[in-house]
């Protein structure tokens, strides 16, 4: 069996929103008290570290099944099935459909259950959940939908990420300049121009680490409102990404039985440029070699931290010749590599 992906899609949230837009932003501490230098100064210092220039967000009008709709049927087109052949639908999200201006999440029915309505699939065989599992969600599904199809439960999978971050995060966290919206998804089938997945890991740290990333209050103590964002802690994240996560790609590259010499690009969730370009040279660094140049494509610069979406977009990005010197073609071996919420790690050896 040749299970992988055979087609792409993502969409591209239509409004830029660059670091200047955030100069006039009260920033504050998390015990509610201004920094001593200027925003010009944090948004400097922001750049610098996480590599983001601008991030994309929703219309108003558009929620996250929307925004996986669309991708969802670029897939759908680009691998060329009927979308009523369909086994499973698999949403990876975090927060669900928060409509524009709103803060309750609306979970009920789930987003693979819109998805699949407005993809007008009649067929009541395709089986619609959404997955939990924090920004390693959409990588997540695509192993579930792999098993599913070894197993001979399923022939054709539609696994999506989306995410509408901007509206889950507190303005006045200097945080809330790294989260964006977007939208990525495949399809995974067994076929002959489909790729093949080699390898897959995945693993849940929950002692220390489970809530680095959670929902707290506005860092405005003035502020009545009981409403919560999204929060995390930073640094130790950071810490955890660089032990976790190379090794986890490592283990994941040695089930395969290919050669890191054959590793064509790494497709690594798009959180923090110098964390990423840590957590690879670390990687390599294992096998006693220097990272490669032009392995790690990267578009965080202009897309910002869209979650469980980064990692199809960034692949579909590539796929289609849209980022610039960065391409793969049929025959490579790539690597998808996450963290995130739970605190969760996972990784995919593929072969386009």
């Amino acid at each position: 069996m040749s299970i992988g992906i055979s087609g792409t899609g993502c969409y591209i949230p239509s409004i830029t929103t660059q670091n200047k837009d955030f100069e006039h932003h009260n920033f504050l501490t998390s015990e509610g008290i201004p920094f001593d230098y200027t925003n010009e100064v944090i948004i400097e210092k922001f750049k610098a570290i996480t590599g983001i220039d601008e991030r994309r967000y929703a219309k108003k009008e558009l929620n996250t099944s929307d925004l996986g709709f669309f991708a969802a049927r670029d897939a759908i087109e680009d691998a060329g099935i009927d979308a009523e052949e369909l086994d499973y639908i698999i949403f990876a999200h975090n927060f669900g459909d928060v409509s524009y201006g709103q803060s309750q999440s609306d979970t009920v029915p789930s987003l693979a259950t819109r998805v699949k309505h407005l993809l007008k699939i009649k067929n009541p065989n395709c089986v619609a959940y959404d997955m939990l599992f924090g920004c390693p969600g959409w990588i997540e599904g695509v192993i579930q939908a792999h098993a599913f199809i070894k197993s001979g439960i399923a022939k054709k999978c539609l696994v999506i990420g989306a995410e509408t971050l901007s509206r889950v995060i507190d303005q006045h966290d200097r945080d809330s300049m790294i989260y964006s919206d977007g939208a990525g998804a495949c399809i995974i089938e067994d076929s002959e121009d489909s790729g093949e997945i080699l390898a897959h890991t995945s693993a849940t740290y929950t002692n220390e680490e489970a809530f680095y990333l959670f929902f707290g209050e506005s860092h405005n103590k003035a502020c009545t409102s009981k409403t919560q964002y999204i929060k995390m802690y930073g640094r130790k994240i950071y810490e955890f990404a660089l032990i976790h996560v190379p090794n986890a790609m490592r283990d994941c590259l040695e089930k395969s039985g290919i050669p890191i010499e054959n590793v064509k690009k790494i497709f690594i969730h798009q959180a923090n440029e110098k964390m990423d370009e840590a957590i690879v040279k670390r990687f390599y660094k294992s096998y006693n070699l220097e990272m490669p140049e032009g392995v790690m494509p990267m578009n965080i610069h202009e897309m910002g931290n869209s979650s469980v979406a980064t990692v199809p977009t960034l692949f579909h990005m590539v796929k289609t010749g849209k980022i610039e010197n960065q391409q793969i073609e049929k025959g490579d071996v790539v690597i998808f590599a996450s963290v995130g919420a739970g605190m969760n790690i996972n990784a995919i050896v593929h072969r386009c």
